[in-house]
């Protein structure tokens, strides 16, 4: 007995150490798992659990994604405008079409895809609040007088806030396989003059009636830009939005057949200065104490305005280059505003939650590829908010 009770007792104390060394590494878990990286960069970083969230939730992310084989790349959150939860992944991405096998980490820029659309809608508004642009409600023709005899019945009805809704009414089908000579965007990137390649479209619909996704006019807008400033767009964006901002590393591609700038797909940035970009969305434009857009200009922008028909199933609302959705969180309805590009690349505002998500993934031309993004949203970052006040 003596003897049994003795290997008992050391059977208890090997119980007792095991769970304490298995719960000092749920607790390390919890303190570093997704810990932000510190970089000279102007975000302040904190814990999960000082802004009211669940670190040991968010922790399962990785898990989850391996699970769903989602190839993203990267998940940046930030609460309360604090940098508390980053993850890097591997993957395979095509940088540009440049195919390849990646190790992705906090310093390592990402392409954002159709997401550049949501900073053209950006940089416009910082245009007409520097008075370079006197009104979203500007006919488009006004800018390429050069281009008037191009002009085919119903342009001169087409406004800049038209191309920034894609309401303009123009021919255009991005719907085909890539291909396909009647797929239009293909055409921005292999025509030698792709400006006038759009302004030569015919305008089918009346403007400002029918959503049709549009790739061409976000290009129109960002050649605007460099009219109307009398810069590159890069360095225009440089100077407008990414210093004010404190982004440093970043490029906007131009198309490698014609040269042109790539103003709807083109920006490479980093996830976690992208997420700056949705806290500068959630702030109404400010930054620091700073207005670097008008409270106006970001209001307007994401304000739903039309059903993304065809697109995602036509769940989502569209702004001016930006998109409106929801996600179901433990029986609530969350709203959410996004910026959303080709791959999985998402940017997620949530105002209700004070809320910032960036994510990346390597899921081009494939179908769900923004799943693992909207999986995440429901059933772990979204669900570890412990308080739903701002």
């Amino acid at each position: 007995m003596r003897e049994g009770g003795r290997r008992l007792r050391r059977l208890g104390f090997a119980a007792i150490l095991l769970l304490a060394t298995s719960a000092m590494a749920r607790g390390q878990t919890s303190m570093t798992c997704g810990t932000p990286k510190a970089l000279d960069d102007g975000w302040t970083i904190a814990s999960p659990e000082s802004v009211g969230l669940d670190g040991a939730r968010l922790c399962n992310i990785a898990a989850r994604l391996k699970e769903a084989e989602a190839n993203v790349h990267a998940v940046v959150i930030v609460r309360h405008g604090k940098l508390v939860f980053e993850q890097y992944f591997s993957g395979p991405d095509e940088r540009w079409d440049v195919a390849g096998q990646y190790d992705f980490d906090a310093t390592t820029k990402h392409d954002m895809r159709s997401a550049s659309k949501s900073v053209i809608s950006l940089l416009v508004g910082i245009a007409i609040d520097r008075k370079l642009i006197s009104s979203a409600d500007d006919p488009v023709v006004k800018f390429y007088p050069e281009h008037s005899g191009l002009k085919s019945p119903g342009w001169d009805q087409v406004t800049l806030r038209h191309l920034l809704t894609m309401s303009s009414g123009m021919q255009w089908d991005e719907n085909r396989g890539w291909n396909d000579p009647k797929n239009d965007e293909p055409h921005l990137g292999n025509e030698a003059d792709p400006i006038r390649y759009i302004l030569s479209k015919p305008i089918a619909k009346r403007p400002d009636s029918l959503w049709t996704y549009n790739g061409g006019g976000t290009d129109l807008l960002g050649n605007i830009l460099e009219r109307v400033s009398g810069k590159p767009l890069e360095a225009f964006a440089r100077e407008v939005l990414f210093q004010p901002l404190g982004i440093t590393d970043f490029e906007w591609k131009t198309y490698p057949k014609n040269g042109k700038i790539a103003s709807a797909v083109g920006l490479r940035i980093r996830p976690r200065d992208a997420a700056k970009i949705g806290q500068l969305v959630l702030n109404r434009g400010d930054w620091g104490g700073k207005q670097i857009v008008s409270v106006a200009w970001i209001e307007q922008s994401v304000r739903p305005r039309f059903q993304a028909i065809g697109y995602f199933s036509g769940l989502f609302f569209y702004g001016q280059q930006w998109w409106m959705g929801r996600s179901i969180a433990q029986d609530q309805e969350v709203k959410w505003i996004a910026a959303m590009g080709s791959g999985g690349q998402r940017l997620f505002i949530v105002p209700d939650r004070d809320l910032v998500v960036m994510t990346t993934s390597g899921l081009y031309f494939l179908p769900g590829q923004g799943d693992g993004a909207l999986d995440m949203m429901a059933n772990y970052i979204l669900p570890a908010v412990r308080d739903n006040a701002r």
